[in-house]
């Protein structure tokens, strides 16, 4: 198959097995996805999804966070992880929020970006599922299959970006991302992984990678 082909396979099987991308992350306006998108850096969405209903009940908007000190931010979110930087980074990015932006979300990924604790792939998820502006952010499972579907180098995840951007419509791109995210999940995952039950790596996967689960596991 050539690179095209393979990429209108992934998009069509894609589209068939996720008709819907429902945002992960439980929010309510931009604001609520930011902190839902910043607290779930290295933890799982579930876990996410089950903080921020008590943390959104307290405080759901900038003026309300500031109105919380760093140390009751981080008691409600510490199950999430990484919780001085991220209590310390919502307090100060809604005090920035406030002073520079009249409490609002910013719509521009180098203004999301000069935020605290808020990265490029936050500012990504953030500009495509919170404004609707094209965007690829990669996380753990994109940067997996894309190196799986030999469709990137798998060198990292700024690499990964670019090819994806460079090979997917744009279009495409906000639903994509989801739907690759949940394939991952479902079907391609880091362990555990059932070559049979993946289709797409099955067709379109890199010889190395179809070759080396084989050696472990037994023919297809």
């Amino acid at each position: 198959m050539t690179k095209t082909e393979k990429v209108s396979f992934v998009i069509e099987t894609l589209e068939n097995l996720y008709p819907e991308t429902p945002i992960p992350l439980d929010h309510h306006d931009p604001y609520t996805l930011l902190i839902a998108v910043l607290l779930s850096a290295q933890c799982t969405d579930e876990r996410v999804n089950k903080v921020t209903p008590h943390l959104f009940a307290t405080a759901s908007t900038p003026q309300e966070m500031i109105k919380l000190t760093r140390e009751e931010i981080a008691d409600i979110i510490r199950p999430c992880g990484l919780t001085p930087m991220k209590s310390k980074g919502i307090y100060e990015l809604s005090h920035i929020l406030l002073d520079k932006y009249n409490g609002e979300v910013p719509a521009d990924f180098e203004a999301l970006e000069a935020l605290p604790a808020v990265g490029h792939k936050t500012a990504s998820v953030v500009m495509s599922q919170g404004f609707g502006v094209p965007a690829f952010p990669v996380d753990t499972h994109i940067h997996r299959l894309m190196y799986r579907w030999g469709l990137s180098t798998g060198k990292n995840v700024v690499q990964t970006e670019r090819d994806a951007k460079r090979i997917f419509p744009e279009e495409k791109w906000n639903s994509l991302h989801l739907q690759i995210i949940f394939y991952g999940r479902e079907y391609c995952q880091a362990r555990g992984w059932d070559l049979r039950k993946d289709v797409i790596t099955q067709k379109i996967g890199r010889k190395t990678v179809v070759n080396e689960w084989v050696k472990a596991n037994g023919p297809l």
